[in-house]
């Protein structure tokens, strides 16, 4: 029998479950840019970009490896529309007898796979587990299974074990398991940040880019962001540099600064990346695996490259919430996508997509989002997705926005990160706790706020920052729902201790703040 294997956007990787079952000598692969898939949400011209060029070249290399690989561009003549439409059309003119692919990283598109395909297409569709991931999902739901609350740092802890990862026997090295607690320092500028990294662009890179300028980029489309500067690795090689670029000249304070925030206009372009890996996106397209990267990043530990606190931050990013939230992701859907224990009925802020706003924090966020198709998690987590909080954001339209307009956001990823840990609209399945925040907790982790015309250091004022007042109020409209956790209770003690006009003034403040969103 002749099969027909099936590559995805984010399956760039020559050991690829599915890739090792297939035969070079007989069977055929398929890749294709979908219009469909690339225009089902607004994504960032440059994460079309990267996608493209990096299919492009995986298309390449695997030719080089010995695989006919059957390539459908989106401006050819005869592309469909759907990857369905293209399978179909591909198993014909190959005269294949079966589908092979591994799963997918979106539950829409794998349901589709699993109940429809087959019936369909008139063949059968095999389906290989995804084990570039360390945790399958069958395992994390034997993990979750009878508990009352699913800790990441439980589940953090068997990936060290299972891994082996900076273990010493059965015991973490260093004595504990987590140093989250060394990592919050505020950037002060001691210590130089390096310049960002950049490739010399080839002829696959510069007819992608070509392609998305017409048909993506520019005004009159409804896709965001800038498409140059265009800094992103798009094949493996260039990824693999990207790694050690990280590794050589970051990742020795990217655990201190992992929480800081600066201006762009302080540092210029390097205030966007600090210290930061930018490997997300490598990862998550599969240019990376997420074992080599913890391994290189391990490594540089015990050469004495980089301290403790350090690496075991960054590994406990891929290993520990990475597998986590993608854990999350297959067991609970498609009900989790639904979620909204808040009750949030307010539409996102139109400057979620002009970024065009009064607020410096929320300005710089956007700056970099749509200059970059990248923020980092602190910009992610404590500015956009705590104001989103805080405003009582319908979940789903800020979710939609992270999956849109970062490089690194698919949906296993994105969802519970938004939905769950930023939004607190899973109930608390994810958090024990929302992770929200007054402008005091933005001053003191950046240089934002001198910046700013609001005033952080009050919260009833007119000029007063949005965030202080929001913060108040979104603490007594839910606090029915948050009072008796323990790790608010101060909160609420702090608020109970304010004079009564002063409670007044915060709340009068912020439906001020609420009325007139789009103007702030």
């Amino acid at each position: 029998m002749k099969y027909l294997g099936l590559i995805l956007a984010d399956q760039l990787t020559p050991s690829l479950a599915s890739l090792r079952t297939l035969n070079p000598q007989r069977d055929v692969l398929l890749m294709a840019e979908v219009a469909e898939e690339a225009t089902y949400v607004a994504h960032h011209v440059q994460k079309i970009a990267l996608l493209f060029s990096a299919m492009r070249h995986f298309a390449e290399e695997l030719r080089r490896a010995g695989w006919t690989v059957i390539y459908r561009p989106l401006d050819a003549p005869d592309n469909d529309y759907s990857l369905l439409d293209v399978v179909r059309r591909t198993l014909q003119e190959q005269q294949c007898s079966g589908l092979m692919l591994t799963r997918c990283g979106e539950y829409r598109l794998q349901t589709a796979m699993d109940n429809q395909w087959s019936a369909t297409l008139g063949v059968p569709v095999s389906v290989f587990e995804d084990d570039r991931f360390i945790c399958p999902p069958a395992d994390f739901a034997r993990w979750a299974a009878g508990r009352k609350q699913l800790r990441m740092e439980y589940f953090y802890r068997d990936m060290r074990r299972k891994t082996g990862l900076l273990m010493d026997g059965d015991k973490p090295v260093g004595g504990q398991w987590n140093f989250d607690a060394d990592n919050r320092a505020a950037y002060k500028g001691e210590i130089p940040v390096p310049a960002p990294l950049s490739f010399t662009r080839d002829a696959i890179d510069e007819e992608v880019l070509t392609l998305v300028s017409t048909r993506f980029a520019g005004p009159d489309k409804r896709h965001p962001g800038q498409l140059q500067p265009f800094r992103w690795a798009t094949t493996r090689e260039q990824a693999l540099t990207a790694l050690q670029h990280f590794i050589q000249y970051r990742l020795a304070h990217f655990g201190r600064y992992q929480d800081a925030m600066v201006s762009h206009n302080s540092l210029g372009e390097r205030a966007d990346f600090m210290f930061h890996s930018l490997l997300s996106p490598y990862l998550n397209c599969g240019l990376l695996t997420p074992l080599e990267v913890c391994k290189a990043a391990e490594a540089a530990y015990y050469h004495g490259q980089a301290p403790l606190a350090a690496v075991e931050g960054f590994i406990r990013q891929i290993i520990g919430w990475r597998e986590y939230v993608r854990g999350i992701y297959w067991a609970f859907m498609p009900e989790y996508a639904g979620r909204n224990s808040q009750h949030n009925e307010r539409a996102l802020p139109w400057f979620y997509w002009s970024g065009k706003t009064q607020m410096h924090c929320m300005r710089e966020c956007f700056r970099t989002t749509f200059a970059n198709a990248y923020a980092h998690h602190i910009q992610r987590l404590m500015v956009t997705g705590n104001f989103a909080l805080l405003a009582g954001i319908r979940p789903q339209e800020i979710c939609d926005w992270y999956l849109a307009v970062y490089a690194d956001a698919y949906d296993w990823v994105e969802l519970p990160n938004t939905l769950g840990m930023m939004m607190h609209a899973d109930g608390g399945l994810l958090g024990s706790k929302p992770y929200c925040a007054s402008g005091s907790y933005i001053a003191r982790q950046s240089d934002y706020c001198g910046h700013c015309r609001y005033n952080v250091k009050t919260s009833e004022q007119p000029d007063s920052c949005p965030f202080n007042s929001l913060y108040w109020h979104f603490l007594i409209r839910h606090r029915d729902s948050f009072a008796r956790n323990p790790r608010m209770a101060m909160m609420y003690r702090s608020y109970d201790r304010m004079a009564p006009a002063k409670q007044q003034a915060i709340l009068a403040r912020a439906e001020h703040c609420l009325i007139h969103l789009e103007t702030l």
